[in-house]
Formats: structure tokens, sequence, C-alpha cells
């Protein structure tokens, strides 16, 4: 059975289980590690993988042939993308931060920090990881509330050569995911918005960020069932996968691959629930309202 996920921990944590043969009655599988937005494109344009992770913003365009599954997928809160601009450049400062910010980001109330940043993005050069991500979805609803003149050129680029280019002046801003949460502040850079907290803080969701397909011809509930076990026996022996993620992780920080576990597997990991499809369906809904992603049909989601 073939089947395509990311190499980050949570992915790697919550599939070791299942493609390492220690599912009982589970076939072999054949793995391909994808970057989302090489597995949002393969969902649209082919069928020929079994399983695989998506943008939950990438439903609308998916090929008729899949169905979402409801379980090993990604959503939370807390973990939302986050943009990031250069260091100093919010607020002049040579830390990237105003006195009395602790994140590096700027001080002030919401709405002074959204004003700043929402100005340095307008007309401006930003990098997002996939035109079809959650990511870049949270980003255009929240562009199209708080950036004047909208936003200037978007460029797809691999997440993990995001923040490298927003440091050496390639790019004016990026849209960032995963474990750069953690680590933006390596490379000198400042917080313009967490999407997050701005998604949850307007209606009191979780991100729906990752989804898990399968094909429409196969067992979808002896699938489930498989992913729901993988993610039990994850949890259950936490130590199991560790060479296996920190492998695919490649030079990863083990407290940094930990941290993007904690953050991203969890109770909707297990079972989506009437609050992960609420989030979803809300999600999809405000994007079908601003033109942008294609009409679908909701209900059909579940």
């Amino acid at each position: 059975m073939k089947i395509a996920f990311s190499p980050c921990p949570n992915d790697t944590f919550v599939f070791h289980a299942l493609v390492h043969g220690l599912i009982p009655g589970t076939p072999e599988f054949d793995v391909t590690y994808a970057d989302i937005h090489i597995t949002n494109n393969l969902a649209a344009n082919s069928d020929e993988l079994d399983i695989m992770k998506i943008s939950f913003a990438a439903m609308p365009w998916i090929s008729p042939e899949y169905k979402l599954i409801p379980c090993g997928g990604a959503l939370g809160r807390g973990c939302g993308p986050l943009v990031l601009t250069a260091g100093g450049s919010i607020d002049g400062g040579a830390d990237g931060g105003a006195a009395g910010s602790s994140d590096g980001g700027v001080a002030g109330s919401t709405d002074e920090i959204a004003a700043k940043g929402a100005s340095l993005l307008s007309g401006k050069r930003v990098a997002v990881p996939s035109e079809r991500s959650t990511a870049y979805l949270l980003f255009r609803l929240w562009a199209a509330q708080n950036v004047p003149g909208g936003i200037g050129e978007i460029v797809v680029m691999p997440f993990h050569e995001i923040m490298p280019a927003i440091r050496d002046g390639l790019i004016d801003a990026g849209l960032v995911i995963h474990e750069a949460r953690f680590t933006y502040q390596n490379y000198g850079l400042s917080k313009v918005v967490d999407l997050g907290s701005w998604w949850e803080s307007d209606t009191g969701l979780p991100i729906p960020l990752g989804a898990i397909i399968a094909r429409r011809s196969l067992d979808l509930a002896t699938i489930s069932t498989w992913i729901r076990k993988s993610v039990e026996y994850a949890w259950q022996h936490p130590d199991a996968s560790k060479e296996y993620v920190l492998h695919h992780a490649q030079e990863m920080d083990p407290s940094v691959a930990q941290s993007h576990i904690d953050l991203y597997v969890n109770e909707f990991t297990a079972d989506l629930g009437d609050e992960g499809f609420a989030a979803i369906t809300n999600l999809l809904q405000r994007a079908m309202d601003e033109g942008l992603v294609p009409q679908m049909d909701l209900a059909a989601l579940r």
C-alpha cells in the first residue's frame, strides 16, 4: 500500500508504528516522504497513492477518488503559522523587538502590533510554503482584513528555505510553519503576526492544518482503525519512534522535535470530533465566501 506524508516529527511519530509493521493485520507500506506542497498537488492531479497527508486548505482541489479520514491529521491551539520579517524591521530596534516584548515581536496592544506588522507587508515580496496550504489560506484571510493595498509578490518555496531567505534579504517576509515556531529567533527574525492566535480569537476554534485522505475504493473504516492504533501506539511507546523521527528530522535538535510532536499530536489526531469538523468547515466556508478556493460540498467531508 502506498502512503505519503512529510518527514516532520509529528507525521513520523504518528505513522511510525503503521509503516513498521507494529499494527496487527496491516499490509506492507511503500512510504514517500514529501513536503506538503508536493502532496497537495499530488492529491489534485493523481490518484496513484493510497493514503496521504495534505493541507485541509487543499480539500476543495483533491481528486474525487479521495476521502477525508477522521484521524491522523494535525489540528490544534497555539500552533498556528507565523509571518516573519528580518530582525529589527518592525520597530527599528537592533534585536527585532520593542522594549517589553519577550518573544522578539512588537510590544504594545494587539491592534498596534497588527497595524505595524501589516504596514510592513503592503506591496512586499512574501514567501509561502504552498499556495494550497492552510497556512497560506489563513494568511490570505488575515491580509484581506489587515494589509492596506494588499500583498505584493507571493513566492512559493520549501518551508525550510524560507527563514534563511528572509535573513539573507532575498524576500521581504515569510510565512512559516512547523518547527519554525521554536527556531525563528535563531535567524534574527521578528514575528509580524501569529495567524493561529488571530484565528483562535476570531473563531474560538482550533486551527485545521494537516488532513489525512485515502482512496475511496479502499476500506476506509479499516484504514481509520489502523491509523488510530498507530497514534495510540505512539503515545504508549514514545521512545519507540525516536530514532526514526530524528533520522527524518535531519539536523533538528531532539528537544525541538519533541516540542513539535507535543504541539501537533493531540486529541484531534486521534479523532477530529465535532469541534475538529467545525474548524474545518469554518475555514473552508470563509475561503469559499472570499473566492479563495473552489466551491465544495462541506457536508460530504464527514
